[in-house]
């Protein structure tokens, strides 16, 4: 086991942070996407009929699954930053990055 002297700030976690900010930044967008589309055709008389349920029903249960997608991958994300150590020995860093 290494001593803390020997320990170096872990590039992967480095990384996954970066990941992790990239996807969070990105949500808002995810979550919104279908928006505008499903409060437009729920909203107002655009189209009526069975096909035009059927076709609002399915257009609000993909605005669901891609908000479902969105927190999924924020989850694992998340899980995987959790279980990735901060901190490595410096030859575990540098077999990560390459750098010694």
């Amino acid at each position: 086991m290494p001593l803390d002297d020997d320990l170096v700030p872990n590039p992967r976690h480095r990384d996954l942070e970066t990941a992790l900010a990239a996807a969070r930044a990105h949500m808002h967008v995810l979550e919104t996407a279908l928006d505008n589309a499903c409060a437009t055709f729920g909203g107002r008389a655009v189209w009526v009929g069975p096909t035009a349920r059927a076709f609002g029903d399915e257009l609000n249960g993909r605005r669901a699954r891609v908000r479902a997608a969105a927190r999924h991958v924020l989850s694992e994300l998340e899980a995987e930053l959790r279980a990735t150590p901060r901190m490595v020995s410096r030859a575990a860093a540098s077999s990560l990055t390459g750098w010694s």
